[in-house]
């Protein structure tokens, strides 16, 4: 049965997430989340158009008034949900292949969901598709086009840095064939950068494949030919960014926003000095912001727990290794696009290269994930490993840490260890995904 995972509904497309399914859903989140306007948008998955055409289907039979964007990424749509005040929702499954899709919900005002208001719009999804013949709750709505919206969302995320802009900085982009194919590569020129773009020809098939955040090997090699002074990757919505040095090494989202940290920590807009992160966070991570007086907040896995304890607390500056970075004073949710001009900021004003600045912020531990391939979505198996996790952490001491966790969107078990040496850290990995299969076997 379809359930919310750690970043909305996620499955196959037409299988898991029929347009039934989609519309069912499409009700529901009118219903709950209400007000009289929706924004939707969409990637470029060969499914997107008619889950898209599900899924307002259910909002305008439940008196919604569509705005739709078709295909813009993700952080377009919540910050039309954040300057519009209404509710909104995007068509995408986000770093997965193409044969995924899904649906991200944003609160009236551009917000993730809570967990409460997740809890009753999976509540009425499920009611509605237990109905033969739902009955609307208002009068039937309508739907219409975004006009410059897009446009508006990359004028604000331009204005986000100063004047200069990005002049003399030569950056080869990936798009993986998805929603930044056009905006992301604009917006970096407009603001001065020669940019040089891989993966820009979306096909509804090739999102994600073999390009992007999730594979930037493409990226890397070409950093180096072209002697670029960075290289950034998108994901499939665009949501989040990696990025690349001059030498083509990873820059990972904890380097990232431990670059930003500094740099804000340093001009005295990082409130509390404080920084959010999750428990995938490299140990190096926490131990170089202690270095720059900068504390660290650790929450669990998910953009939305970031969110979540980042208005609680009031900081600016938070997210996750993936690339998920947040910065909350100028955004309601995570943006590649932002991420990216925010970072090449860095790079500008400091004079410093990206590798230097990366290097500066922190030292990474060897850290060795394993995802090891299970029957559901979320599985927990934290109780049957509690021995086996307790014995490798004692082996580690403080020098390290272990992580098995059931994957919110995928149905993996992550298997975790950052250590000393990657030999260490490998040999862990390699004993707890035993036993993980072991248990999973009987």
């Amino acid at each position: 049965m379809l359930k919310f995972g750690t970043d909305g509904v996620r499955g196959v497309a037409d299988v898991d997430l029929t347009p039934a399914v989609v519309t069912a859903l499409g009700r529901a989140a009118a219903r709950v989340l209400g007000g009289e306007r929706f924004v939707v948008g969409r990637d470029t998955r060969l499914s997107g158009p008619r889950l898209e055409a599900a899924l307002v289907e259910g909002l305008v039979a439940e008196g919604m008034h569509v705005l739709l964007l078709d295909v813009v990424p993700t952080p377009a749509v919540a910050w039309v949900a954040a300057t519009e005040r209404i509710a909104g929702a995007v068509i995408s499954a986000s770093h997965n292949p193409y044969e995924d899709n899904g649906v991200k919900l944003f609160a009236p005002g551009g917000a993730k969901l809570t967990t409460e208001v997740e809890a009753a719009v999976e509540n009425e999804f499920h009611r509605l598709l237990r109905l033969q013949a739902p009955t609307p709750t208002r009068g039937v709505g309508s739907v219409t086009g975004g006009t410059d919206d897009v446009g508006r969302w990359a004028a604000t995320v331009m204005a986000s840095i100063g004047p200069v802009g990005l002049e003399g900085l030569h950056l080869v982009v990936d798009c993986a064939n998805g929603a930044a194919s056009a905006v992301g590569p604009q917006v970096l020129r407009a603001l001065g950068a020669t940019v040089e773009v891989l993966h820009d020809a979306p096909d509804g098939t090739n999102i994600n494949a073999a390009c992007g955040s999730t594979y930037p090997q493409d990226l890397q090699r070409v950093v180096v030919q072209r002697g670029a002074h960075a290289g950034i990757a998108f994901d499939g919505d665009a949501d989040r960014v990696l990025a690349v040095d001059a030498a083509g090494r990873l820059i990972d989202g904890d380097q990232i926003i431990g670059i930003c940290a500094i740099d804000r920590h340093r001009r005295g807009s990082l409130p509390d000095d404080t920084v959010v992160v999750t428990v995938m966070t490299n140990l190096g991570f926490r131990l170089g912001m202690a270095e720059h007086d900068i504390k660290v907040l650790e929450v669990p896995v998910g953009d939305r727990h970031v969110l979540e304890a980042m208005a609680a607390g009031g900081y600016a500056l938070g997210g996750e290794q993936s690339g998920h970075v947040i910065f909350r004073d100028q955004a309601t949710t995570g943006d590649g696009l932002l991420t990216a001009v925010q970072l090449l900021d860095v790079v500008e004003r400091s004079g410093l290269s990206l590798a230097e600045l990366a290097d500066g912020a922190m030292t990474r531990l060897p850290q060795v994930l394993r995802n090891v391939r299970v029957t559901t979505k979320g599985m927990d198996l934290s109780a049957p490993l509690a021995a086996d996790i307790a014995a490798a952490e004692a082996e580690l001491g403080e020098r390290g840490r272990v992580l098995v966790r059931g994957s919110g969107t995928e149905p993996l078990v992550r298997v975790m260890v950052e250590a000393p040496t990657a030999d260490q850290a490998q040999s862990l990995v390699d004993r707890l995904e035993r036993r993980v299969i072991e248990l999973l076997d009987g």
